[in-house]
């Protein structure tokens, strides 16, 4: 283990190292810089007046907001001594089985790559180019013949492979399957009780004010809503992304959301962003992917036909077109279990000094990977700020939620943690559903991994959007689909087989989110 002290230098020494080749680090020297003209700092006090002037004039607070989105997104360190892909995912059998998966995914685009005869990427012809860039705005109007393409993967074969996951430690052991687990979910990872939950989301008890509850028995929703504004106003003027954090766990007034996010995220769309944002379209412009018609397919299938977030189907075309551009994506590889697929350039396979990642930003979408977007486009119609922050959404937490990791808020906890909820809390139902092959993560498991988009109603879905923010943890989909199930639980003990059991499950978008988190996590008999 690593000591306190040690762990804790590690982290100033890679904040500092981060922070160093940032723009903020650059913009920080040119004002003090710019300070040493004013005739209160004087040379005998000069680091204190200087230090003293960066507070007065927000730029500490910025440097705070910076540092505080480094440690919610990068892991604590490692021990020294540590491999590095103990970073990425410290179990070796799940390393392997990310790696036997990413095999699988490369295979698929591959293949398909193949069959069409189209290559993975190619420079689009002048004409073509000007055509893309004057229906840039209105890209949902094209119809492009896309039959052929398929969707890479689906949830669904995303599941079959967490299904056959195995500790390989376990395997042998004369002990029988892990805890008695029922569930598809066969591998020993520490999953957190109803008791730690409560603790954990202490903020979603019964007796503390909500957004989205109607009817609060303690405090009458107008005053509460009425003083939730206020504050949050104030945070808003503090400039404060931790004070912002724990409030959002509260929900976040309409009108506040999008502000409150940014702030969160860090994200404060300056000039050098949206200049890099143009630079990704241009990158669009000027070659066509593979991915591309990946892209304009999944809109196509799901996006497109929701009553929602049909009518944001341009500015997803945009967002995901830029993206799978966005080298800096790449970044999260280093703490992400998934490792970038690589290709090569034409005539020069397997030498590695002519490999590229493909597609730029490592990401390969599969079926849905748009419906991270589209709640978004409810918030932001700046197509800059929009990106940067579904960019940062995605680093944070989305990408967890396609790649196989002991991560208590990747995939394969999330659907450990629901199927033991529901087995320790819900062991009647639960076993009936196994009984007649309706097994409940069948039909969670596509809530969770696009963490409820297309199955909630939107003002619902932000709502749950905001706790996942505020808690900086996934954690909160895997409850919400135990919960789900509690609240339906009577019509389900009725059914004889999984679509009727599917069926009673079918429609998620009269659900009032905080109502059945509430109930689940603080009236349920432990």
């Amino acid at each position: 283990m690593l000591d306190p002290d040690s762990g804790l230098s590690l982290t100033i020494a890679r904040i500092v190292q981060r922070l160093k080749g940032s723009s903020l680090h650059s913009q920080l020297e040119r004002q003090a810089r710019v300070s040493l003209h004013k005739p209160e700092i004087r040379l005998e006090t000069l680091k204190e007046d200087i230090k003293d002037f960066l507070k007065t004039s927000g730029w500490e607070k910025k440097l705070q907001n910076a540092v505080y989105s480094e440690l919610n997104v990068f892991p604590s360190p490692c021990h020294p001594a540590a491999p590095p892909e103990h970073m990425k995912e410290p179990l070796a059998y799940m390393r392997k089985a990310q790696g036997s998966w990413e095999k699988r995914i490369l295979k698929s685009l591959n293949s398909m790559c193949t069959e069409l005869s189209i290559p993975l990427a190619q420079k689009r012809p002048v004409s073509e180019q000007k055509e893309l860039l004057n229906k840039w705005n209105e890209m949902g109007t094209d119809e492009p013949d896309l039959s052929l393409f398929r969707p890479v993967y689906a949830p669904k074969d995303f599941l079959e492979v967490l299904m056959n996951l195995r500790n390989p430690n376990y395997e042998n052991g004369e002990h029988p399957s892990f805890r008695n687990h029922l569930g598809l979910i066969q591998v020993p990872l520490k999953v957190k009780d109803i008791p730690e939950l409560k603790e954990d989301f202490s903020e979603l008890g019964l007796n503390i004010g909500q957004l989205g509850i109607d009817d609060s028995a303690q405090v009458p929703p107008e005053f509460f809503e009425n003083e939730h504004v206020r504050v949050g106003q104030k945070v808003l003027a503090e400039q404060d992304s931790a004070a912002a954090q724990q409030y959002v766990r509260q929900g976040c007034p309409t009108a506040l959301r999008a502000d409150l996010w940014a702030l969160i995220l860090n994200i404060s769309n300056q000039p050098e962003d949206i200049l890099y944002y143009e630079q990704l379209k241009s990158n669009v412009i000027q070659h066509d992917l593979l991915v591309d018609s990946l892209i304009y397919k999944d809109v196509k299938l799901t996006a497109s036909n929701d009553d929602y977030y049909f009518v944001f189907e341009d500015y997803l075309y945009q967002v995901l077109l830029c993206f799978s551009r966005d080298t800096a994506v790449l970044e999260h590889f280093t703490y992400s279990s998934a490792t970038p697929p690589r290709s090569y350039i034409r005539g020069k396979l397997g030498m590695e000094e002519y490999a590229v990642f493909y597609p730029p930003n490592g990401v390969i979408p599969f079926h849905g990977f748009s419906m991270y977007v589209a709640p978004l486009c409810f918030l932001y119609h700046e197509p800059s700020k929009l990106y940067q922050i579904f960019r940062e959404m995605y680093v944070r937490f989305f990408f967890r939620l396609h790649s196989i990791s002991s991560h208590p808020s990747g995939i394969v906890s999330l659907c450990l943690l629901f199927e033991t909820l529901l087995q320790t809390h819900l062991p009647q139902l639960f076993y009936h559903l196994r009984e007649i092959g309706a097994q409940p993560l069948r039909i969670s498991f596509k809530w969770m991994v696009r963490a409820f988009s297309g199955y909630l109603a939107t003002d619902q879905l932000l709502l749950l959007w905001d706790r996942i923010l505020g808690y900086n943890s996934l954690e909160i989909l895997a409850v919400l689909a135990a919960a789900v199930f509690a609240f339906r639980a009577v019509n389900l003990m009725e059914v004889t087989s999984l679509a009727a059991a599917e069926a009673v499950l079918a429609d998620l978008s009269t659900l009032k989110v905080m109502p059945l988190l509430q109930i689940f996590l603080f009236a349920t008999v432990t």
